[in-house]
């Protein structure tokens, strides 16, 4: 069974969409087998964002990822990487879907770094690595 990070970022908790976040998770049949609000240091975002290290929106995306508390949590489910990308949407919130978590729940908001609700590992590696970052226990 495949398994991904998702993680609802500072502007998705602050707007209080984190039970509309895993509604639509587990409304498309994926299953959350660990999940936690935390406040994400530097470090831990320095290593999750690692091969952004040097890119101009680097320094903005770790100060926003900073900004305020996330909900960490690990979804488990038949190609439930693929899923995840497809149900959150285009990373430009104007662009994405209506239907997708971005296309209905974000817009641009003239900030540093785009603010679009949700992050979700990309592939296998990235999911594993990722999953180990934000929960070492497991």
């Amino acid at each position: 069974m495949e398994r991904t990070l998702i993680l609802v970022k500072p502007d998705g908790v602050k707007r209080n969409l984190v039970g509309e976040v895993l509604s639509r998770i587990e409304t498309k049949g994926y299953t959350i087998v660990a999940l936690k609000m935390m406040s994400a240091d530097r470090e831990l975002l320095v290593r999750h964002y690692a091969e952004h290290e040097g890119k101009p929106f680097f320094e903005p995306l770790v100060e926003f990822m900073a900004s305020g508390p996330i909900v960490a949590l690990i979804a488990e489910g038949n190609r439930v990487i693929e899923g995840f990308r497809k149900l959150a949407g285009a990373t430009d919130p104007t662009v994405a879907e209506p239907g997708t978590i971005r296309g209905d729940l974000a817009r641009d908001q003239g900030t540093k770094v785009v603010q679009n609700i949700v992050h979700g590992s990309d592939s296998v590696e990235s999911a594993t690595r990722e999953i180990s970052i934000f929960f070492p226990e497991l």
